[in-house]
């Protein structure tokens, strides 16, 4: 017999009733430490005062209205990522996958209002996770989630990152553009060299190309700057948010210079639920809670105060853990065990954490997280980390 929710996911036996800052509580009573943040999307923790206030009291008011009228909360949080940012306007919609989908259809729109109808092609690089719907599996290119929902988009093609040889050879009169994330999460938080970022922005200009970052998972201040290209020298021409972008509420976005941006006219992209009352309103309050003075310097600070602590333990697991990755409060702990074993282990010490490719465990807490509460989920997974080196003492 099938369940009711669609077999579709490996969930854990755990039901969270209600949670509070980094803590998240069972209907029976446990409490468990919360290093995955829904995936790095509860980004100011659960609870919180300033969001859940801010949600009640949009929803007494209106919650949908369609964008067939004027949303103040929309403008509101348009105007104030582009005071923000490299870009000049902003699309919501409900999604990554929806935001990197019409990241790539804006591309295309302005190649085609451009005068080059030709230029569809967008590449893609190896090891990125750009959604579940099919153009952003294609995008995606892992063939394990492709398996079953073939044929592929057509105009999306691969090529390994730092591969400075095969990137001039992929670039070719069809060319439309470049999808890629900065820092590329679900394949195990691996950085992209600034020098291979330089060398697209320099394609991009030499050749009217259009540079789109993926910034789903690596945006609204998990690295410790609001965007992730500001850590670089780096400015996309369009670049996609989601996840913590409004603390949990399902909200995308693409934000673009007015080079594309101007080509998106009505009628040429939209979404139903896109930028409604409720999910900008929730995006402003985590942009207030995000921009209070000290607060991304808080994440840098923690974080590299969390990742010190993680390089311990690999000095004390050299047989669990091998390298530790990432920036800000966007880590990942390489493993000598497939991670959803270290994963489990950790579960069973009540810290959540989520697995991600190359063997590594991502640890991603809500940003909200201070040092002492860093140093208790690192106490945890040292003693997951103990059970699995007992585990192997015995099988030796």
């Amino acid at each position: 017999m099938i369940s009711v929710l669609m077999p579709t996911y490996n969930r854990a036996n755990l039901a969270f009733q209600q949670g509070k800052g980094v803590w998240l509580y069972t209907e029976d009573g446990r409490r468990f430490l919360d290093f995955g943040a829904g995936v790095a999307t509860s980004s100011v923790g659960h609870n919180h005062p300033h969001l859940a206030s801010t949600i009640a009291e949009q929803a007494k008011l209106v919650l949908h209205v369609s964008n067939l009228y004027r949303i103040p909360q929309a403008e509101k949080l348009a105007q104030r990522f582009v005071d923000i940012s490299c870009a000049d306007s902003a699309f919501f919609c409900n999604s990554g996958a929806e935001a990197n989908e019409g990241l790539m259809k804006a591309i295309r729109r302005a190649q085609f209002k451009n005068g080059h109808p030709e230029r569809v092609d967008i590449i893609c690089f190896e090891h990125a996770f750009h959604g579940r719907t099919l153009a952003t599996l294609t995008a995606t290119g892992n063939p394990k989630y492709m398996e079953g929902f073939g044929p592929k988009v057509p105009g999306i093609k691969h090529i390994p990152v730092g591969d400075f040889e095969k990137l001039h050879q992929a670039v070719d009169e069809h060319t439309a553009g470049f999808l890629i994330e900065p820092i590329q999460g679900e394949s195990g938080i691996t950085t992209v060299p600034n020098n291979f970022l330089r060398e697209l922005r320099k394609i991009c200009d030499e050749k009217n190309l259009y540079l789109g970052f993926d910034e789903v998972q690596c945006g609204m201040g998990r690295t410790g700057k609001m965007f992730a290209y500001q850590w670089t020298d780096v400015e996309p021409d369009i670049f996609s948010l989601a996840k913590g972008i409004a603390g949990g509420v399902p909200m995308g976005a693409f934000l673009a210079k007015a080079s594309i941006a101007q080509h998106l006219t009505a009628g040429t992209h939209g979404s139903t639920f896109g930028g409604n009352p409720l999910a900008c309103a929730a995006a402003n309050a985590v942009l207030d809670i995000l921009l209070e003075p000290g607060f991304l310097e808080h994440i840098t600070t923690v974080g590299q105060y969390l990742a010190k602590e993680l390089q311990q333990l690999i000095d004390q697991y050299p047989d669990i853990f091998e390298e530790v990755r990432g920036k800000g409060l966007m880590l990942g702990i390489k493993g000598k065990l497939p991670p959803i074993e270290i994963q489990n282990a950790a579960l069973h010490h009540n810290l959540l954490t989520v697995a991600a490719g190359n063997n590594v465990l991502r640890v991603i807490p809500p940003l909200v997280i201070n040092q002492e509460e860093c140093k208790e989920g690192v106490k945890r997974l040292a003693a997951a980390a103990a059970d699995l080196q007992k585990n192997m003492d015995k099988a030796l």
